[in-house]
């Protein structure tokens, strides 16, 4: 039985302002079972040490070459294209403005 990756470009970080550290590509394991709670502590827990892995390559291409040489079967989620909607402050002043500016 091979295992599934799914290979993804992560979202920055809500800590981040910038786009600087987003480039590189993650591959992680999918659940092969599911969690349960431990009857003692009652934490969520699983004997899947594989979900705690998390392998980072500079491109997809690398990522799939890997999962490909070890016999992975893998999901490649492609990231969403950015939207830039162009904004100038002056238009918070013009005349064509639906409502009045207030602050």
């Amino acid at each position: 039985m091979s295992k599934h990756v799914r290979i993804f470009q992560p979202a920055k970080t809500a800590m981040q302002s910038g786009r600087a550290k987003i480039k590189g590509w993650v591959m992680v394991f999918e659940p092969s079972s599911a969690s349960r709670p431990d009857p003692i502590i009652g934490w969520n827990g699983s004997a899947d040490t594989s979900r705690q892995v998390r392998l980072t390559f500079d491109s997809k291409d690398d990522a799939i070459a890997h999962a490909r040489k070890n016999g992975f079967t893998y999901t490649v989620s492609e990231p969403k294209q950015r939207r830039i909607k162009p904004k100038a402050y002056a238009d918070n002043f013009a005349y064509s403005r639906l409502q009045p500016w207030t602050h």
